[in-house]
């Protein structure tokens, strides 16, 4: 499959300045892809740039990875409805650390390049910026741009010059890696197409070479036609002390029928071959969920490494019943407890399920007990029974998705 077939077939592209994007197949190119700073995390949407990225890369094109520290500084008017909130330095300089991190564990293995904005901004002048780089620019496109012409239009919130000069920023920018690199390609999101032609205007007019883009779809999940990448609890991050290794695993976990095929294509470096045998098998049984259980085993052991994504999946099957508590390991244990109530053994087992918020008093807890709704270890616990605690760790379960640890001493 060459790189413009698995562009394709993973569903890459959403526009392009190619007339016929086999053009990559032919010759190798230099590229980039800009990373936003404004936060102290990627998300899972950045993570499917990664994954274009890593196509490229796949098929010996040179990578750039820019992380954004100061045109995060500013902030890209682009989706917004209002200005953003300007934040410190020292907090932008901390995120673009925090994305290069992310960067580099996600990228493993590949051959790229890390850039930061700033260095070539810093200590340009106003002079040098609005002859050097503004007077390439007609005002009369500009103002025009759908996320400008909201901003300045009736009911609008209106746009600042700081922002509305962010387009001319990323212009910059790939001219900036043009002349040092010979980038003569940007990736960006489909809400970046405007950002990035900024940037192949100015090589055109500066240099008199042809740039493009190619610009990738947003991943929507199709059960709800929302926004990939957004949960009951908000945005799914890459840092799991913003999104836990079990959220993050439990987020992959819950995908949509109708849309786990692309995701499989879109999040993990499984080939069409490999993609098909998974896609007959989940066709074949829907609810075992096989092909969620593979995309959130590779997708989880990408962004956490192998041995989180291997705790995590006992992790879930002990608790979905599909293995015996006694597979679970120390390791395993830590990361439930991050999750789940930890309480300690207490003199009768109806105590225990109060303390861990299963039951709300002994007496609602002894019906759960009688009507058989108690779980200990993977056994059905009834009043009848001795003490059922192991020494160390044990799994408290009540109906089918109710939880604790209990620590015996």
């Amino acid at each position: 499959m060459t790189v413009s077939e698995e562009l394709r077939w993973r569903g890459f592209v959403q526009q392009t300045t190619f007339n016929d994007l086999r053009e990559l197949d032919d010759k190798t190119r230099t590229f980039y892809k800009g990373f936003d700073a404004s936060a102290d995390s990627q998300t899972v949407g950045n993570l499917a740039a990664m994954m274009f990225d890593k196509v490229l890369m796949r098929h010996g094109h040179k990578a750039i990875l820019l992380a954004g520290g100061a045109t995060s500084l500013i902030g890209d008017p682009g989706g917004k409805d209002k200005e953003r909130v300007l934040q410190d330095d020292d907090v932008i300089a901390g995120n673009v650390e925090k994305a290069r991190q992310q960067l580099e564990r996600i990228f493993t293995g590949y051959d790229f390049t890390i850039v930061n904005n700033l260095d070539w901004t810093r200590d340009m002048s106003v002079l040098t910026f609005l002859r050097d780089i503004g007077k390439h620019f007609s005002m009369t496109p500009l103002v025009q741009r759908d996320y400008i012409a909201q901003r300045m239009g009736e009911g609008g919130a209106g746009i600042s010059y700081t922002e509305f000069s962010y387009t001319l920023l990323q212009g910059m920018d790939f001219l900036h890696l043009y002349d040092t690199f010979g980038c003569t390609l940007q990736i960006g999101g489909s809400d970046q197409w405007g950002n990035c032609l900024s940037g192949v205007e100015l090589i055109r007019k500066a240099r008199g070479v042809e740039a493009h883009v190619i610009t990738l779809p947003l991943i929507i999940n199709k059960a709800t036609g929302k926004k990939f990448g957004k949960s009951e609890e908000g945005v799914i991050w890459l840092d799991e002390s913003k999104t836990s290794v079990y959220k993050f695993y439990q987020f992959w976990l819950n995908a949509d029928d109708e849309g786990v095929e692309g995701y499989l294509k879109v999040y993990t470096e499984l080939d069409k071959e490999e993609v098909d045998v998974v896609m007959a098998e989940f066709y074949q049984n829907k609810a075992s969920r096989s092909a969620q259980k593979r995309l959130a085993y590779e997708v989880t052991k990408l962004v956490h490494g192998e041995e989180r994504a291997e705790s995590v999946q006992r992790v879930s099957r002990v608790l979905f019943g599909e293995e015996s508590v006694s597979e679970l390991t120390d390791n395993d244990y830590e990361l439930l407890k991050q999750e789940l109530p930890v309480v300690p053994v207490a003199e009768s087992v109806a105590e225990v399920i109060v303390a861990s918020g299963l039951a709300s008093s002994k007496s609602e807890a002894t019906r759960f007990i009688d009507g058989e709704a108690i779980s200990i270890n993977g056994e059905k616990y009834t009043a009848t029974q001795q003490s059922p605690w192991q020494t160390g760790n044990n799994i408290l379960k009540r109906g089918k998705n109710k939880y604790a640890v209990v620590e015996q001493k």
